[in-house]
This record gives C-alpha cells, structure tokens and sequence, in this order.
C-alpha cells in the first residue's frame, strides 16, 4: 500500500463529497470522488484505491449493487458504506454484499475518519500470502475435508454437517496450520452470508467448530487459543490439490 491511502468517495450528494474531501484531505489522504457507478468504475480502473466510502441509497445503481458488483469482479478493495436508513436489515445486506463496515448518517466526519483508519489497519495486517490457494481437500489427524463438496468426515467415517461459516473458518486454519491468526485476519478469511455482521470477533464461530471437531474446550488439541493473539491450527494438515 502506498504511504499515502487513496481514498474514493462515491455519493450523489455533492456537498458530502466536498465536505469529506476536504475533511480526509487534511487528515492526511488522498481523495478521489465519484457521483454515481460509471465514475466509480473509471477512477477503480485509472488509479490504485486503497479504500472505498460508498452511499448506499443512490439513484440509479445504489450501494448495494455497486459492492456487489466489485466483489463478484474479484475486487476487494476495503468498503465503508454511508446510508441515511439505519435499519438493521440495510447493514446486514450491506455486509452481506462485502462492504467492510458500515456507518448511518448523519455522522460525524471524524467517526467515519475513525472506521477508514482501523479497516485499512484490518486490511494492511493481512499478509497477501493469506489468500486461498485452490485445494480438492485436506486431511488431519484422521479427518477429512472435501472442499467442493463441504463434506467433513471424522475418523470413525461419520459425516458432520458444516454451516457456511464453519466450513470457511475450517478452510482458513486449514490452509495456514501451525500460523497464528488474530480474529480480524480470520474475519477477513471467512465473511460470507451466514457471518454474524453484529458481532465482530470469531470467538463464537470457533467454539462451535470445536464442538464440530469434537474438540475439549478446556483443552483443545487441534484449534489452540494463543492469548492476546488469536488461533492456530496446530495438527499437521495434508493438502490435496486441485488437478
């Protein structure tokens, strides 16, 4: 990332833009701004954006759309969505579409300075070497994972059901055994549609996987607690590549 974040403002609302240029601009960021979804798209494509503040409710392609869009391209530029409706059915829709955080307005600019400052410190503190090489399965301490078909098999050759979060959480220690990851890294690894978008840590979604491993909580042998840190996957894992 260059020293300097680049950050894109698109919202139709012309003196928001003026008004959150000048405020980010002073805090140190450059500033690009973007009235609708074809503006968006050309500045994306002619400059490196380190970060995305996106209105949700805009003429024509709205917010959601326009996330939706980036994140079926492949892009994952980080996302912090505006919107005047504070609903909670609107936030979760808004992360279920990729957006990294989410802030109603009206708000003070120096909240949202706030949530830009700690999703580029989410997006920096994840090594690019996290991303999810292609892989037929794993296999652990007797386990087994098939990744196209979500399918975990025990040791004794009992199949355990996975929710969507599981198996993704599952995947990502998988793909890194024996590397301490915090929760925002996992977070990051995992969101999807059935992430909690109320609740920020992984605490819960492990515990749950370890009764899935049927590990003991006092003593987990495969998923281990790192105080301060976060997990690791401390069970050798074969990886079974695709192809």
């Amino acid at each position: 990332m260059e020293q300097t974040p680049h950050v894109l403002i698109v919202d139709d609302d012309r003196e928001i833009r003026a008004l959150l240029a000048e405020y980010l601009g002073g805090n140190g960021y450059r500033v690009s701004l973007a009235g609708e979804g074809r503006q968006m798209r050309e500045v994306l494509a002619a400059s490196r954006i380190d970060l995305v503040v996106l209105d949700l409710m805009m003429p024509g392609e709205d917010g959601l759309s326009l996330c939706r869009g980036l994140r079926a391209s492949g892009n994952r530029t980080p996302v912090v969505m505006l919107t005047a409706r504070g609903e909670a059915v609107d936030r979760i829709l808004g992360l279920e579409m990729g957006a990294d955080d989410y802030l109603p307005k009206p708000f003070e600019p120096r909240e949202l300075l706030a949530r830009i400052r700690s999703v580029l410190r989410r997006a920096q503190a994840l090594p690019t070497n996290l991303s999810l090489p292609p892989a037929r399965g794993f296999a652990f301490s007797g386990w087994h994972l098939a990744v196209e078909t979500r399918q975990l098999t025990s040791p004794d050759g009992v199949l355990i059901a996975l929710s969507g979060a599981e198996f993704r959480l599952l995947q990502a220690f998988l793909t890194h055994p024996g590397r301490v990851l915090n929760r925002d890294q996992l977070m990051d690894m995992t969101k999807g549609r059935d992430a909690d978008p109320f609740d920020r840590s992984i605490d819960l979604q492990v515990s749950r996987l370890r009764t899935r491993l049927g590990e003991d909580a006092r003593s987990p042998q495969l998923i281990k607690t790192v105080r301060s840190e976060g997990y690791v996957f401390a069970a050798p894992v074969q990886t079974e590549h695709a192809g």
